[in-house]
């Protein structure tokens, strides 16, 4: 039965964590967000939080393959890997408060490369302690590359970046 927790606990972490990133976005879609210049090849506002359910899910069902094969420690071969996991969830929820809270385009840009390499980390250190995670993390990958062109192009197309104040 603690086998179950750990499973259900690590797979709804990053999705519970993402609660409160999610709620400043929000707040901005309507207003900030709809008024800036976007590209036309942006997916629909509807989407995003489709697509991000089911990446925190699959990544956070990763994070707990990792955690059971590494020996259920951090003392062992899951350590490094669930060390970087951490990393970039932290860098994950962060761009959303830099790009949508402060405003601050160029920053969530760079923000997000860090985020890039991050992900490309676990997908790397995942795999030598379970292949099938690494696997998981992939379409993250993917999303969050094509998320770095998004945010790219929006700072070009909106220079100077509309900063608030820190």
């Amino acid at each position: 039965m603690e086998i179950v927790w750990s499973a259900i606990v690590l797979t709804l972490l990053p999705w519970i964590g993402s609660l409160p990133a999610g709620m400043a976005t929000r707040k901005q879609i309507k207003t900030w967000y709809n008024d800036i210049k976007k590209p036309n090849w942006r997916p629909p506002n509807l989407a995003f939080p489709i697509v991000w359910t089911l990446l925190y899910l699959t990544m956070g069902f990763a994070s707990y393959l990792v955690w059971r094969d590494g020996g259920e420690t951090l003392n062992g071969p899951a350590g490094l890997p669930l060390t970087l996991f951490a990393i970039q969830l932290v860098l994950n929820y962060a761009w959303s408060f830099i790009f949508f809270y402060y405003h601050n385009l160029e920053w969530a840009f760079y923000e997000v490369i860090a985020l890039l390499i991050g992900i490309a980390s676990c997908v790397y250190t995942f795999k030598s302690v379970n292949e099938t995670a690494s696997y998981l993390m992939m379409p993250y990958l993917v999303w969050v590359s094509f998320a770095s062109l998004l945010t790219f192009t929006i700072w070009r197309m909106n220079l100077p970046a509309n900063k608030k104040k820190i």
